[in-house]
């Protein structure tokens, strides 16, 4: 179950059974969706359960031998020179779970608080942790009873999301509260409903619930998944523009992407020819266009700019979600604990950031193919789209989607390289990737409005010009879609509905016919 196309992993997902088997290697970002979205449950592979055993085996037996292991017999952070005793195990865990719970509002959503689960279990199954193993499996106690942790997402600076996920180990010590059966309660009362028994903290185990990217690498996961998702939608309703305006197919030639060949632009040229396939707008660009604005021709070079920007930053992403972030780290097979900084999550969070500039660039292109087709000196009709002289129809909505455009350009700034110097001036780089994520998040549904505008403006002009029996299979099958969440605009009326409809359709996803579905 771990193809990957795209930097997304794509699976059979037909099992009956719903369950994903973790192993520390082979999660993909597919199988995390399942889990944190629909509700697949989580088995751990009892080999990835034995090295985690030994792991724990091993760091004690190198302590027992005098050596210093941060978050074991010695403090953390600056306190690193502070020896923690046999004696002070416990309290020193539950004290460090404590002093970290720093993270403020808003909450992580259901669906978020399980890919932080999913993804740091996945971690710990490489066994490089030496945590105890009731500690990996209260993670996946967790996920499967959907008790859900009241995780707030902002206080991270990305180096180590350790002021928010020590919220998760409020849970695991049967404190603080859950959502659990659509309702927020305490810990300890939804564990008794579950028959679940809370972890007695031990050497380590703080430090190892504390200190991971796990919430980047969750909600990146997730944001991923949408933004590809998004792009395939964006293809499809770009060549119901193209329709729309009755524009040129010519810069579509496959030929073009052999002599310079993009992948990401190539997969959404595809894309587009598929929708387009069996209407009439092949023909017409052959005898009556030379090349239409670049809103239009180099649509796909833009769309596929951000696919290929998104492959990139996935592909990094999945060596996160399959590796040890841990520091120290536990090598078993050299019986060696060394300190190590591979919570240093620099490579892909400046990719995450150039995926959210590509986006930008989708987001512009849209808006102007909105713009040209409200102007009758490229559409041949009514301006604004208007169904008749009295009508405004669209004129006044190029305000609501050019200020969704401002928004998005404003978030696609980089913000990784904003950080200062912490812990007493030992942690003096950081990457605020948390922030990078949520920032992307808000993009991705900025642009989904966007999108959807664009999607209304193409409809409008398909039906001014009676054209709907002369569409493309795959296009048409949008245009139905569309026309079922929004009616033809016949006479002026409020837009907010119809905007409002279209965001919810284009979220929810919108079944594309003959393209890859985003993917």
């Amino acid at each position: 179950m771990n193809e990957v196309i795209d930097g997304i992993g794509l699976e059979d997902t037909q099992s009956s059974e719903r369950v994903v088997t973790l192993d520390g290697n082979t999660l993909t970002i597919r199988e995390l969706e399942l889990i944190a979205s629909e509700g697949y449950r989580v088995e751990c592979s009892q080999h990835a359960l034995k090295r985690v055993e030994e792991a724990h085996v091993l760091i004690h037996e190198l302590a027992a031998e005098g050596i210093p292991i941060y978050g074991l017999n010695r403090g953390v952070g600056l306190n690193k020179d502070r020896t923690i005793t046999t004696e002070m195990y416990e309290q020193f865990n539950r004290n460090l779970i404590y002093s970290h719970s720093a993270a403020i509002a808003p909450a992580a959503s259901e669906q978020q608080v399980r890919a932080v689960l999913v993804a740091r279990l996945n971690s710990l199954l490489i066994g490089c942790t030496g945590v105890q193993p009731a500690v990996v499996l209260m993670y996946q106690d967790l996920l499967n009873a959907a008790i859900h942790p009241i995780i707030p997402l902002r206080g991270s600076v990305g180096a180590g999301d350790i002021s928010v996920l020590s919220h998760i180990g409020l849970t695991m010590m049967g404190e603080g509260n859950v959502n659990y059966k659509g309702q927020m309660m305490s810990a300890e009362t939804a564990f008794q409903a579950e028959g679940i028994t809370p972890v007695k903290l031990g050497p380590k185990d703080a430090l190892a619930i504390v200190s991971s990217n796990a919430l980047s690498a969750g909600t990146g996961a997730l944001a991923a998944a949408a933004a590809l998702k998004l792009l395939g939608t964006a293809d499809a309703i770009f060549a119901l523009s193209l329709e729309a305006l009755r524009g040129c197919m010519n810069p579509l030639d496959p030929a073009l992407f052999e002599v310079r060949p993009f992948e990401g632009a190539a997969a959404s040229a595809a894309n587009v020819r598929s929708y387009l396939q069996g209407g009439t707008l092949q023909q017409s660009s052959k005898n009556d266009k030379i090349q239409d604005p670049l809103s239009f021709r180099s649509a796909c070079h833009v769309h596929g700019a951000a696919r290929d920007a998104l492959a990139y930053a996935t592909r990094l992403l999945l060596i996160q979600l399959n590796g040890s972030d841990d520091n120290p780290c536990i090598l078993i097979d050299e019986r060696r604990v060394v300190p190590s900084s591979n919570f240093d999550v620099t490579s892909w969070t400046v990719a995450f950031e150039m995926v959210a500039i590509a986006l930008s660039h989708v987001s512009k292109i849209s808006c102007y193919r909105s713009l040209k087709l409200g102007t009758p000196s490229f559409t041949g009709l009514e301006r604004f789209l208007a169904p008749n002289p009295e009508s405004i129809a669209f004129g006044t909505l190029q305000k609501t989607y050019t200020s969704l455009d401002a928004e998005i350009r404003l978030l696609s700034n980089p913000v990784s390289a904003d950080y200062l110097s912490l812990a007493g001036d030992m942690e003096d780089h950081a990457n605020n990737t948390p922030l990078v994520i949520r920032k992307l998040e808000d993009i991705i549904d900025r642009l989904t409005y966007i999108i959807g505008m664009e999607a209304l403006h193409a409809a409008q002009a398909i039906d001014l010009r009676g054209i709907q029996s002369e569409l493309g299979r795959g296009s048409a099958a949008v245009y139905s879609q569309i026309r079922s969440a929004v009616p033809m605009l016949t006479e002026d009326r409020p837009l907010t509905p119809d905007i409002s409809a279209m965001h919810e359709l284009i979220r929810s996803g919108i079944q594309l016919e003959g393209g890859a579905n985003g993917e």
